[in-house]
């Protein structure tokens, strides 16, 4: 990446659920002397866990990522947002759906939803938008995580079910966030774009 953009670009390794990680980052972040055009949370993880074998471990690691993740970035980038300065938050079709063993990750991911939605209300005085987008099944080395055992079949049987054959392109994902902090949704905040691969049709 360095040898693409040069010093246009600072890699950080950081854990988003960690608030020293998180500070170390916009401690970066201030010492480029600018405000930020864009922030994407992007912060993911979850596993298939059944209601009776759910522990305090998995329910804090789920919502530790997801939900004190997402939370953090954002109070530490508030400071450096200014007017038309745009959010990206990366939600998911489990927060609305009703996966059997998925319900803790879908449930972190309905408290990002609505985290979202108020704090697009606290930050529309300042000019900020902020948006949610919810991709579906999307082919990465996450989605394929959760089958480790098997993953091809897993990954086989998701496609299947979509109209398109197919699981989304992490592209595809990418596309639909560069336009949240594009002018071209100059109109929208508060708002989850849906971007599923037809998922929720079926």
């Amino acid at each position: 990446m360095r040898d693409e953009f040069g010093d246009a670009v600072t890699p950080i390794r950081a854990d988003a659920a960690q608030q020293a990680d998180i500070a170390t980052v916009f401690a970066a972040v201030a010492e480029r002397g600018r405000g930020l055009d864009a922030v994407h949370a992007n912060a993911d993880g979850g596993e298939f866990e059944a209601l009776d074998a759910v522990t305090a471990e998995d329910f804090e690691a789920t919502f530790g990522t997801n939900v004190r993740g997402t939370t953090l970035t954002l109070q530490g980038a508030v400071p450096f947002l200014r007017e038309e300065s745009a959010v990206v938050v990366t939600g998911s079709t489990a927060a609305s759906g009703t996966e059997p063993s998925f319900g803790l990750y879908g449930a972190s991911k309905a408290a990002v939803a609505a985290l979202t939605r108020t704090w697009a209300a606290e930050l529309a005085p300042l000019g900020v938008r902020i948006n949610t987008i919810v991709p579906g099944p999307t082919e990465t080395p996450g989605l394929a995580g959760l089958a480790p055992r098997n993953p091809d079949a897993m990954l086989e049987q998701m496609a299947s079910g979509l109209p398109f054959g197919r699981l989304l392109l992490p592209e595809e994902v990418a596309a639909s966030a560069l336009f949240l902090v594009s002018d071209q949704s100059s109109g929208m905040t508060g708002s989850e774009l849906l971007v599923d691969g037809g998922n929720s049709i079926v």
